[in-house]
């Protein structure tokens, strides 16, 4: 009260003496002073009071509020820490439905899945809760959210007019011996971003004495109509054992090599067969596509092409697979248990860029591998074999030692099962839809791998 009563006195410049300090001693026990004195106390407090809840409201404004960025088709929340601003209440966040996203005021939760890129200004509604008129304030904070990179590559057709057109994707299903067979072959989207052509082939044949063969082939992406070399290897090899009697030779020396009973010496004269009769097929192909070259007036180099392919029987002792693979496509069988797995082929992946060979280049023939490109296989049953072109082989396994490691098999076929970012299942018993399946399953997204994707599975 007397300090009050002095702060009175100084700011109207009344001079202190006796006379004032009578005065005040007298008006420290008058009820109205005391009265008044009181509600001057509860003023201040109130516009303390008024002071704090704008300077909160300020701090909440000029405070740092870093959001995160959000992905487009991808999951977002975010959570204020309301600890950091505990007086303050957030009502509502305006622009938000620009982007496809909520907030919730009770959790104070921006979620939801964005449904396009976009960079916007959100607009927080907040008020002080020490405020009973609710009195609004808006806080602008900047909110980005991030293309899908997919988004970002366009999808120009290829030009029908041109040399040796080709589909753009191709799928297909069927038996193959006593199991089955899915394949699919997707134009990449560096292809498709440029509006060039699919570079991958393959085929599928049933042939005669029980044998069924799958080819698979990568056209360089450096080869100018290396589309229509991966198309004619492919058709050109598959024509190639579409013959009765070569095929029942080749069963006859099968048979022998792996009899228990036959001697190492006749081994060796049935394996000399089989890899000499396979080969004079390689080299008739690689005669082939030379005169083809030269009918289209076109370098053999810019037919380049890599290629793979399995002829396989059913025996009563087993499956047998013939296989020969130039290039960088593997070729793997999985037990039947799964516990164990095997890359039939040689993969030519060198050291640098371009050390890929082709099936075009002469000099494979005079190369001391020649033969252990060649593989004669048999296995008591499988669960699956598998031929793929680098577009799966790069973003799958990255590197040819995982090729033969069951665990990095084990994580490709939990991701053919569905467990992968877009959740696209390749269900290989409820099998009635499984090439669209597997093709959907092969958009799958993997930075700086863009090229060509041929996947074909025996199962």
């Amino acid at each position: 009260m007397e300090k009050l009563l002095n702060e009175i006195l100084k700011e109207y410049n009344i001079e202190k003496n006796k006379l004032v300090d009578s005065t005040i001693l007298k008006l420290m026990d008058n009820a109205k002073v005391n009265e008044l004195s009181q509600s001057i106390t509860d003023l201040k407090s109130q516009i303390l009071q008024i002071f704090n809840m704008n300077k909160d409201k300020e701090e909440f404004k000029e405070a740092q509020i870093s959001i995160p960025n959000a992905n487009v088709k991808k999951e977002y929340q975010f959570c204020f820490d309301s600890s950091l601003f505990p007086k303050i209440q957030i009502n509502n966040i305006k622009n938000l439905d620009l982007v496809g996203l909520q907030f919730d005021a009770e959790k104070a939760c921006i979620s939801g899945i964005p449904t396009n890129a976009n960079q916007i200004d959100i607009e927080i509604e907040f008020f002080s809760k020490e405020d009973n008129n609710f009195e609004m304030d808006i806080k602008k904070i900047p909110f980005i959210v991030n293309a899908d990179p997919k988004d970002l590559w366009m999808n120009k057709p290829s030009p029908t007019d041109s040399r040796f057109p080709k589909e753009e994707n191709v799928t297909f299903s069927s038996s193959f011996i006593d199991k089955k067979i899915v394949v699919a072959s997707k134009r990449g989207r560096s292809h498709a971003h440029e509006g060039t052509f699919r570079d991958d082939d393959f085929l599928v044949k049933f042939l005669p004495d029980d044998w069924n063969v799958v080819a698979v082939a990568d056209g360089a992406g450096s080869a100018k109509f290396a589309r229509a070399g991966s198309k004619f290897v492919t058709e050109n090899i598959v024509e190639s054992f579409n013959s009765e009697t070569f095929l029942q030779s080749l069963s006859s020396e099968v048979l022998s090599y792996f009899d228990v009973q036959s001697t190492d010496d006749i081994k060796i004269k049935n394996k000399t067969f089989i890899v000499n009769s396979l080969y004079k097929n390689i080299k008739q192909l690689h005669e082939a596509l030379n005169q083809f070259a030269i009918s289209e007036e076109i370098n053999l180099k810019d037919l380049h092409t890599t290629l793979i392919f399995c002829l396989v029987k059913k025996f009563e002792f087993g499956y047998v697979i013939l296989s020969f693979g130039v290039g960088d496509c593997p070729i793997n069988v999985i037990s039947k248990d799964e516990t164990d797995v095997k890359l039939l082929n040689i993969l030519d992946v060198g050291e640098f860029s371009g050390g890929t060979r082709f099936i075009t280049m002469s000099e494979i023939f005079s190369r001391p591998d020649m033969a252990d490109r060649f593989g004669i296989n048999c296995f008591p049953d499988f669960s699956k074999l598998i031929l793929m072109t680098d577009g799966i082989y790069d973003p799958k396994f990255v590197v040819e030692s995982k090729l033969e490691n069951l665990e990095s098999w084990k994580d490709f076929l939990r991701d053919l099962d569905g467990e992968n970012e877009e959740n696209k299942k390749v269900d290989f018993l409820e099998d009635s839809n499984i090439e669209v399946q597997l093709s959907d399953w092969m958009d799958f997204w993997s930075k700086g791998n863009h090229d060509d994707r041929t996947l074909a599975v025996i199962y």
